[in-house]
């Protein structure tokens, strides 16, 4: 059988938002899931909004998520490759000369629609003799060059839509060359996706009349087409459309207020899906999880508060070993134990730091009540501590004091951890140790 191969195009024109990055992630997910590869293309023939930059940080943001390309590609250095298959479809009469000026086509645009007629490009162009060519190209004139649709329906079975058409009569032949010579997004789409052996193309249903023009692009050069899947879309949670220019819910953005990255790509693929949201441990089961047939056909909510809610779920279950690296990288030790001691009571990363500090660093105790702190001093057991050490140490102070519930526990947290909140401190003790303890039961700073 062979390799499936998906590619994910971004224009790098501006940073990724969470909408461009979830065909990125269904792509992905889809490769893992079929064991395929993952083609990033950066669809860069737009030479003046092109920036190195941008193209710089969708690769910065694709990591973050987890996404590693098995192959990169630029369009921008495959522009001979794109010249001769227009050539090609030019000697075919596929591709064909129009030297109308954009305010030219608005009047005629405007015209048709008061006249009730459909706003389709009317080919007055291939009516042109080779004198009238002639002298719009001594006005100084430079041709754009459309792509000659056939008048009929192009069918196909969507990998998440299931079986789809669009009529072709009713839609303009596409500009694929600009007057200037660079090349619309389309025809290099197809061309690329035929070079490299594309074998689905998974993007939002924003491009369905894309695929029935370059679905007739790949017939006219003798290509097989690739399998479609068109998913729904992101909105914001207030039913706003996302724009990369305006920086809603931008990866970088997302990425800087301390969100899991698991999260963001968990929420953004099941939401409006019909499984249910729900934390994961990695990508690999994420990709089990999602299946394209399940995606809705409703636009699909992005709630930055239910992201917040799913990034404290996804650390709650999370291994120490998918955090190791990142704790020595923010300065906590403390190793399993630790971790496993505290991820219930975080809601971001960073927090660990916080209680990190309250087990290994210096704090100022509060104690309400001297002589309390002073029995349970007192009574604290001898080391080595371990998870029954707590349980015991607290009954023997109930026990001496007569202090039940809140008024046992609070007291030695807040004398522990200078705290009123925070997590079990039978999993705190052992780390805290007998010497600190009993510093800070004293009331010293320790």
């Amino acid at each position: 059988m062979t390799t499936s191969l998906v590619r994910f195009a971004p224009s790098p024109t501006g940073y990724l938002h969470i909408g461009n990055a979830r065909p990125a992630l269904f792509n992905w997910l889809f490769a893992r899931r079929h064991h395929g590869r993952f083609l990033l293309r950066y669809d860069d023939t737009d030479i003046a909004r092109s920036k190195p930059e941008y193209a710089e940080a969708i690769a910065e943001d694709l990591g973050w998520l987890g996404i590693v390309p098995d192959q990169v590609i630029w369009q921008s250095q495959r522009l001979a490759i794109y010249d001769a298959v227009a050539e090609r479809l030019r000697a075919a009469g596929r591709l064909y000369a129009c030297y109308e000026t954009p305010d030219e086509l608005d009047r005629r645009r405007k015209r048709q629609l008061a006249r009730g007629l459909p706003p389709i490009y009317d080919r007055a162009a291939l009516k042109l003799t080779a004198e009238q060519k002639a002298a719009f190209e001594a006005e100084g004139r430079k041709p754009h060059w459309r792509f000659l649709l056939e008048a009929r329906e192009v069918a196909w079975d969507d990998l998440v839509r299931g079986p789809s058409h669009v009529d072709c009569a009713s839609l303009s032949d596409p500009v694929l060359v600009r007057e200037d010579g660079s090349y619309l997004y389309t025809l290099p789409s197809v061309v690329d996706d035929i070079e490299t052996g594309v074998s689905h193309v998974i993007r939002g249903e924003d491009h369905v009349t894309n695929t029935a023009v370059q679905a007739q692009i790949f017939e006219a050069l003798g290509a097989s087409l690739p399998v479609f899947g068109h998913h729904n879309l992101l909105t914001t949670a207030s039913g706003e459309g996302l724009s990369k220019r305006l920086g809603h819910l931008s990866l970088r953005g997302l990425r800087d207020s301390g969100v899991e990255a698991l999260a963001v790509a968990a929420l953004a693929v099941l939401v409006g899906t019909s499984d249910a949201v729900r934390p994961v441990a990695s990508l690999d089961e994420l990709a089990g999880l999602v299946d394209l047939a399940h995606v809705s056909r409703a636009p699909a909510k992005f709630d930055e508060h239910e992201l917040e809610a799913l990034s404290a779920r996804t650390l709650h279950q999370m291994p120490f070993a998918a955090v190791a690296d990142r704790l020595a990288a923010i300065g906590v030790a403390g190793g399993e134990p630790f971790w496993l001691a505290v991820r219930g009571n975080l809601t971001k990363f960073d927090e660990a730091k916080l209680w990190w500090q309250v087990v290994a660093g210096a704090i100022t105790p509060v104690i309400a009540d001297p002589a309390f702190a002073a029995k349970a001093a007192e009574l604290l057991p001898p080391e080595p501590f371990d998870g029954t050490s707590w349980k015991s140490w607290t009954q023997a102070v109930s026990a001496a004091t007569g202090a039940k519930g809140k008024g046992l526990f609070m007291p030695l947290r807040q004398a522990l951890t200078g705290l009123d909140h925070g997590p079990e401190l039978a999993a705190l003790l052992p780390l805290i140790g007998r010497e600190k303890a009993l510093k800070r039961l004293a009331g010293e700073s320790a």
